[in-house]
């Protein structure tokens, strides 16, 4: 059986990954809540073997030192699906606070990179693996207030081609997955707990939900070896482009 990686498993997209893939992977799911990564560890492990690993992805000290402590059982990794990250604040960009800013990239971009660099010696030397890196449509389309968070996004894109191509004579394929409208924890996160706000942002039309896109991982790292999904925008029928959605 295969291993897959999966970063923010605690909730949302990565969590829905996880519940999917759990019958065709044994799973390593990490997350910075501990709780969180047990509750899940002990659902699913009725159906695959399961280790979990508790850091934040911006911290490079804790990346590294977690996956190197994995099992040796467990150091062979097939599939990687960068998840985690995070929005925080909704602002022009001359208001923003920089820790937001600061916290976006570090979280969306560099967690991204962190993670990446420690898991390529555990997939490199099997000659095949697969990278499915979470982006958004804010990673292909620029919108008003949320700045920083697009460009973290689009350094995602980036990273995304890049790795593809230098990842290419080392049969390694990346995937790239941009979703637009999907309802998790993101608003909350973003709106630093308002209720009313994150709550606004879903209504009116019918947003993704977690489990559309752990259909969309889950089918691309399913592919024949010969097939590679390189570029995946899934958006909600009601949505047209970043900032434009049908609402009742």
């Amino acid at each position: 059986m295969k291993t897959a990686l999966i970063t923010g498993a605690t909730s949302g997209i990565g969590q829905a990954a996880a519940i999917k893939m759990a019958n065709n992977f044994r799973l390593i799911l990490c997350g910075r809540r501990q709780p969180r990564l047990d509750e899940i560890k002990n659902k699913l492990s009725k159906q695959t073997e399961v280790v979990t690993l508790n850091f934040d992805v911006r911290d490079k000290k804790a990346v590294f030192e977690q996956i190197n402590s994995l099992p040796e059982n467990f150091k062979k990794i097939d599939v990687l699906i960068n998840n985690a990250g995070n929005a925080h604040g909704l602002a022009p960009f001359q208001d923003a606070d920089l820790e937001d800013l600061e916290a976006m990239i570090f979280g969306n971009t560099m967690g991204v990179i962190y993670v990446t660099k420690a898991v390529l010696p555990l997939m490199i030397p099997q000659g095949n693996g697969h990278i499915v890196n979470i982006s958004s449509i804010a990673g292909k389309e620029v919108y008003p207030n949320g700045t920083t968070y697009c460009a973290s996004k689009f350094a995602v894109e980036a990273l995304s081609k890049g790795m593809r191509l230098d990842l290419l004579p080392l049969g390694i394929k990346v995937t790239n997955i941009a979703p637009g409208m999907v309802e998790t924890e993101f608003s909350m996160v973003r709106f630093k707990g308002d209720k009313l706000k994150s709550d606004n942002t879903y209504t009116g039309f019918k947003p993704l939900k977690a489990k559309d896109i752990a259909e969309s991982i889950y089918f691309a790292v399913m592919q024949p070896e010969r097939v590679q999904l390189a570029d995946i925008t899934i958006l909600p029928k009601a949505q047209g482009s970043a900032t434009t959605v049908l609402r009742e």
